[in-house]
């Protein structure tokens, strides 16, 4: 199936905004088996397993989670989303994180989800080493 830019925007900004649910399986229902997570200041996790596993650690550290869209670009298979992650820890510290994702889509499913941050800014925040 090819992949419309309404197709991709819908499926990243449905993802972007199934993490307030706290859902491991919806949030997780938008990849694909093979699909790559990559925080870019770590090493990238391949396959749903591995990213299921590092969702739920973070599902497991974090009481609430918002992930407020800044500006998003869309095409075909590839959209660019600047954000604004907000996390509250369980302890009640609060993470304010700028963030850029690029998502790369395929057949409906997102087969590449790469994140660019200050990864030394997120662990003094949240206090969770990556």
């Amino acid at each position: 199936m090819a992949e419309t830019k309404h197709d991709s925007e819908k499926l990243v900004r449905d993802f972007l905004g199934s993490w307030e649910d706290r859902d491991l399986d919806v949030i997780c229902s938008a990849f694909a088996d093979d699909a790559v997570y990559h925080n870019v200041p770590v090493a990238p996790i391949e396959g749903i397993a591995g990213i299921r596993a590092i969702f739920q650690a973070f599902l497991d550290a974090f009481a609430e989670a918002k992930l407020d869209i800044v500006t998003l670009a869309a095409e075909p298979g590839l959209v660019l989303a600047e954000r604004v992650d907000y996390f509250t820890m369980n302890d009640g510290r609060k993470v304010v994180l700028p963030v850029n994702g690029v998502f790369e889509v395929r057949d409906g499913n997102i087969t590449r989800f790469s994140d660019y941050f200050d990864l030394a800014d997120f662990e003094k925040q949240s206090g969770f080493k990556l």
